[in-house]
């Protein structure tokens, strides 16, 4: 691995509004109407094949809504709501991640959905790893969007949750004693190279603002403690991983430094395909989305609409 790589930011951010003229012209479902489940909030868009669409940390399920589109007639999107995130009311729990895979895991079979595909984006494609480890027979194929099985050691491949933990103790800790002003200064500079268009930066500099911080601390902390490397071995259905490395370019990184980081973090995943986006930041569903939709299709096995 490289050297020079860089620090990945959105450990901490995404970990991790919408430009006017792209509503005018982008044609996307109607809104549905959202349903809450356990703390959840679900739109469900279309009548095909069920396929889960979990955004990332601070994100609103809103980010998933072009990908949905361009799918369709072929899947049913159900989009997610992560409580605490983007405005959505916070739940208290002591395990982030947990929890929330065991919600969408309990909703899953309360729709009695066959084998959903989960589509995740950074902290959501942590989830849906997590789905798949503990529900391997219920759920179907996954497309990871820029997540790692632990980001705490995408740095140094060493690193543990027991190492860690001393500093995901303190970060958690920053995070909820900093004062409001420089809390805002710190997560609006975390999120100012996740995507390319001033619009969607904006977007998640909002969405953090609007985000209950006490969800955002216990989901970092539930992050730094959690570590999928060897439990993906576990997972009995294909997996799509798109990465992202171009915002890092000025620090060092390459397309191939940071495929091997990916390479060898899923290397015990019996069945994995990995794919890098030449050009897009970590929001690739915004800044590559043509390439990105054409991933999932493919994957997924669905026909071109026409």
């Amino acid at each position: 691995m490289s050297t020079a790589r860089p620090r990945r930011i959105y450990a901490i951010a995404p970990f991790a509004a919408l430009a006017l003229t792209a509503w005018a012209t982008l044609a996307s479902p109607a809104h549905a109407a959202i349903e809450p489940f356990q703390d959840l909030q679900v739109e469900v868009i279309g009548s095909g094949r069920p396929v889960l669409m979990i955004p990332g940390l601070n994100s609103g399920a809103e980010v998933w809504r072009e990908t949905c589109a361009a799918l369709q007639p072929q899947v049913q999107c159900h989009l997610i709501q992560l409580p605490g995130f983007a405005g959505a009311p916070a739940t208290a729990s002591d395990d982030f991640l947990g929890a929330m895979r065991d919600r969408l895991l309990a909703y899953s079979a309360d729709r009695r959905l066959d084998h959903p595909a989960v589509i995740g984006h950074s902290l959501g494609g942590v989830l849906a790893l997590q789905m798949a480890i503990a529900a391997p027979r219920h759920i179907g194929p996954l497309v990871i969007v820029d997540a790692l099985p632990y980001l705490g050691a995408a740095q140094n491949p060493a690193a543990t949750p027991a190492t860690l933990e001393p500093m995901a103790e303190q970060v958690r800790a920053g995070m909820l004693a900093v004062d409001a002003t420089r809390y805002a200064a710190q997560t609006d500079a975390a999120v100012a190279n996740m995507a390319h268009a001033p619009a969607h930066v904006a977007t998640l500099k909002q969405w953090w603002r609007d985000s209950d911080r006490g969800a955002t601390a216990s989901a970092v902390y539930s992050m730094t403690m959690t570590d999928l490397r060897q439990p993906i071995a576990g997972i009995r259905v294909p997996v799509l991983v798109l990465g992202a490395w171009a915002a890092y370019q000025p620090f060092g990184a390459t397309e191939a430094s940071t495929r091997q980081v990916f390479e060898a973090q899923y290397a015990a995943l019996p069945d994995v395909r990995i794919e890098m986006s030449r050009a897009g930041y970590h929001f690739l569903m915004w800044d590559d989305p043509r390439w990105l939709q054409a991933q999932i299709r493919d994957f997924l096995d669905l026909p071109v609409a026409h």
